[in-house]
């Protein structure tokens, strides 16, 4: 939603002045403290960003669009969460000892509701609203293995006008009764919700084998096929979060060199295929995903709820691995991208072959927009508020909590502006949410 003023010059145009945060294309920020942000209908009925700049230069060129003014409001790019799991919206917060006893008790008896549309879709309901509430405005989720799950979530995110990214999940083996799916049957249903759901206004399909040890062979090759036959479509799957889920691993397919290799050798790396956590990794595994075009969400509250270890952000960057940001909700602990971002602060000090390594506020915050787009293979599109691109973007309130007004008050530049929300921030900050 958006305030509006009356206008009659040019009714298919909107300007909004607040301070304003942008990314150039290789993640530069560029802010400013009293800026214009153009938006306009573009012939596919959404709105995009026209012009975007400093007032005074933007509104001269734009003299006959009305203008909102928000005074002490930051506009900044709409939030992407790489790696969300739509279905666990309720498990959030399970106590649980690790990551695969997690599954059993809670995750796997969650999902198996979902093969009740009805049910499928008031949690998609709830999940698009949470996500909305915390500033976030696409993200890339898992369903469940019913066909039914992800009618569900794209009805949802399609009345809604949302650019959202799903698919069925592929499980046809070491899964319980009600989860564990068929394997020709699998692939004809997802080919099937590919025709009727990819590329409709702004949705996308994922091909989605939960995980190596959950797929037979035969139905990682199929799945491979699919993404050979739909190329524009995502791949999105989970690797090495965890040691004892990667010593499985090595049993199940004793013939790959590696975790990461196993989906290689199905034809599953390639540009939009999207792997979580990638946390027990070598070098050769970074070099393999950054050849291939295939990128890691990293999900550092639920590594750390997990206890499943740290991504190693020094080694990804020295290979060239791509990555951004995600919640894993429900093994993540929130919805919200300052929890995250924080979270990755966390995992920099800590979790690094060489320890200590600080990651600048405007880069975590690149991480969950405009390099969160970029590992979508949706640079271009959204995450930055360049022209031409879909007008996501939040409104954000600087001096939401006592507290957090405080600090940015004595915040002496972006940097600190944007740590200081980050650190304290949650989804108090997010004022309003404007969907293209």
């Amino acid at each position: 939603s958006s305030s509006s003023t009356s206008r009659e010059a040019e009714p298919a145009m909107n300007a909004y002045r607040a301070q304003l945060l942008r990314f150039d294309t290789d993640g530069t920020p560029l802010y400013e403290s009293d800026g214009l942000l153009v938006v306009g209908l573009g012939t596919d009925g959404v709105q995009r960003v026209v012009d975007a700049g400093p007032y005074r230069t933007v509104a001269a060129r734009h003299p006959q669009v009305a203008v909102t003014h928000w005074p002490d409001r930051l506009i900044a790019p709409g939030f992407i969460d790489m790696h969300v799991h739509y279905p666990q919206t309720d498990i959030i917060g399970a106590p649980a000892d690790g990551l695969l006893p997690w599954l059993e008790n809670y995750t796997f008896p969650a999902e198996t509701r979902f093969a009740q549309p009805a049910y499928a879709a008031e949690v998609a309901n709830v999940f698009f609203s949470e996500l909305l509430r915390h500033g976030v405005t696409t993200a890339l989720a898992f369903a469940t293995t019913h066909p039914a799950s992800v009618d569900a979530f794209f009805q949802g995110a399609q009345k809604r006008g949302l650019r959202m990214i799903s698919g069925k999940v592929l499980q046809d083996r070491h899964s319980p009764d009600g989860l564990r799916d068929e394997t020709e049957q699998s692939l004809i249903d997802s080919e099937t919700l590919i025709q009727r759901w990819h590329g409709q206004g702004r949705l996308g399909y994922a091909i989605t084998p939960r995980f190596a040890p959950t797929s037979t062979d035969a139905q990682l090759r199929g799945a491979g096929e699919l993404a050979a036959r739909h190329p524009d479509t995502w791949i999105h799957s989970h690797v090495a979060e965890n040691r004892d889920e990667v010593r499985w691993v090595r049993e199940l397919f004793p013939q790959a060199r590696s975790y990461v290799d196993v989906y290689r050798g199905f034809g599953l790396l390639r540009e939009r295929a999207v792997y979580a956590h990638c946390i027990h990794l070598d070098d050769a595994d970074r070099a393999l995903m950054r050849d291939t075009g295939a990128v890691a969400a990293v999900s550092p509250t639920s590594n750390l709820f997990l206890g499943s270890g740290f991504f190693d952000y020094e080694g990804a960057e020295r290979i060239g691995m791509r990555h951004g940001l995600a919640s894993d909700v429900g093994g993540g602990t929130s919805f919200s991208p300052f929890h995250t971002m924080l979270a990755a602060y966390y995992v920099g000090r800590e979790g690094q072959t060489k320890p200590g390594l600080s990651l600048a506020p405007s880069r975590l915050w690149w991480h969950h927009t405009g390099g969160a787009a970029r590992a979508l293979g949706l640079q271009g599109v959204i995450g930055t508020l360049q022209a031409g691109t879909e007008a996501d973007f939040v409104l954000l309130n600087p001096k939401a909590t006592p507290l957090l007004a405080r600090k940015t008050e004595r915040a002496q530049n972006l940097e600190e502006l944007l740590f200081a929300l980050i650190v304290l921030g949650d989804d108090r900050v997010v004022d309003q949410v404007c969907i293209a």
